[in-house]
């Protein structure tokens, strides 16, 4: 959102019109205006403060005062002189352009939507105020209300980008696909820009024409390989299952952005996809160590772990660090539990689940309702043959997430064991009745990546 001076050249009303009194006045004022189209801020603004109390009610030096301030980020300065030149002149309609811009910046927003509505009320030609005031639809995500006056902007200014590349995102937000097409297309014609490529792959995806997506991120990467760029390539491969392609462009992302987290978890995911599991356990405890606080690779690495457990030692190792820096996170001992008994199991058959037992508990205590969690302590009990203990555990994981097959079929052998034939039935039927009617392991697989990839795109939230 820009600001601008509303005047040119002006003269400033004096007290006493004496001549040589306008005149040096007049000079002082084009000298501040001159520093301030230069840049040099601090200069301007002593100025403007020197003439302010000869003209205390001058629009001009208020205007111009604001602006200043503005430049150097002086937000509360800049109100005070844009909301007086307001005042003042209330009839211009750049003055309630400026003022409301500054408001913007201030996030007092619905004050800035009155000054930029008055704006286009006092001139409804006015370019800026319609962009101005679609762009703070935008920005309060209210993208409906914010097209019309984009539109508007786009038809009195055609050549304008920024507003172009606001109404095509808005287009696509809203479903408007082939709109949201051709404006890139024209856009692409002023400006051939990465940013407009990788827009217009996300509008192919909704579209559901996943190769002339991939191309476009493709493109977008190619004329501007920044890590964002590159891991929507990637991801973009990766969601379709162009998983050999999707691994070597995760690969070269984890080079040239060697402390790119999200890479690092891209690429593990693309391995395990792939099944390379070994890989995708490497890939996915750098992620870690890149960011250990991040909790988006954990699940993924407890996962992979499972199918993968010769780096036993250092998956847990994570696991048990990720519960220092995160200890009121119940997901963080959910997964510490699942390593510790994935590894012990493997190595020691006296297995000691006090442990596992109590890391359950702890996640338990912190996210009551992590289903999977009731789940795993029950089947831990299951083990121990102490089917009693195990089925309210069971039976909570149900409560919490009926449509865990697994729950069921687990609460029916439990239910056998202690001779609850009829109970166990009747969950074995449910059992296979969501084998039937559920997503397959591969299909789960892609919906959890999905859910990954797209969390990270620009967007994701509904905003710009």
């Amino acid at each position: 959102m820009a600001l601008a001076l509303s005047f040119f050249a002006a003269s400033l009303p004096t007290a006493s019109p004496g001549q040589a009194q306008q005149q040096d006045l007049d000079r002082d004022f084009q000298a501040a205006v001159t520093q301030y189209e230069a840049g040099k801020y601090p200069e301007a603004a002593a100025k403007l403060e020197k003439l302010l109390p000869r003209v205390p009610e001058s629009f001009e030096i208020h205007e111009l005062l604001g602006l200043v301030y503005a430049a150097q980020s002086e937000d509360k300065r800049a109100r005070d002189h844009l909301e007086a030149a307001v005042r003042l002149k209330p009839a211009s309609a750049s003055a309630h352009t400026n003022f409301g811009n500054v408001l913007v910046h201030r996030g007092e927003l619905d004050l800035a939507e009155q000054q930029f509505k008055k704006a286009i009320a006092l001139s409804p030609q006015d370019y800026e105020a319609n962009h101005n005031l679609g762009e703070l639809f935008a920005r309060m995500n209210n993208i409906t209300e914010a097209i019309p006056y984009l539109q508007k902007a786009q038809q009195l200014n055609p050549g304008s980008y920024d507003n172009g590349y606001d109404l095509s995102f808005a287009y696509s937000l809203t479903g408007r696909l082939s709109e949201a097409r051709q404006m890139i297309h024209d856009l692409v014609k002023l400006k051939n820009t990465a940013e407009l490529h990788n827009l217009l792959a996300q509008v192919e995806e909704k579209d559901g024409n996943f190769v002339a997506a991939a191309n476009e991120f493709e493109t977008a990467a190619h004329l501007d390989p920044t890590e964002s760029n590159i891991f929507d390539w990637a991801s973009e491969l990766l969601v379709h299952r162009t998983l050999e392609p999707a691994i070597e462009v995760f690969r070269q992302g984890t080079e040239r952005y060697a402390n790119s987290s999200r890479m690092a978890i891209g690429l593990g995911l693309a391995y395990y996809s792939l099944g390379k599991y070994d890989d995708a356990v490497k890939s996915l405890l750098h992620a870690a160590d890149l960011d250990p606080s991040d909790p988006r690779g954990y699940p993924f690495l407890s996962r992979a772990f499972d199918s993968s457990p010769s780096q036993a030692n250092e998956v847990i190792e994570r696991f048990r660090r990720f519960t220092e820096l995160q200890p009121t996170n119940g997901r963080a001992f959910y997964y510490y539990a699942l390593s510790l008994w994935k590894s012990k199991r493997e190595r020691d058959t006296n297995l000691d689940v006090s442990q596992i037992e109590f890391l359950l508990k702890k996640s338990i205590a912190l996210e009551p309702d992590l289903p999977e969690a009731h789940l795993q302590l029950a089947n831990l009990y299951s083990d121990q043959k102490k089917y009693a203990e195990s089925i309210p555990e069971y039976l909570r994981a149900r409560e919490l997430n009926p449509d865990l097959a697994d729950v069921h079929y687990r609460l029916a052998q439990a239910y056998v064991r202690t001779g609850e034939k009829d109970l166990a039935q009747n969950e074995f039927t449910v059992y296979q009745q969501l084998r039937e009617r559920h997503l397959s392991d591969l299909d789960k697989q892609r919906a959890e990546i999905r859910q990954f990839v797209y969390s990270e795109k620009p967007g994701a939230d509904g905003k710009p």
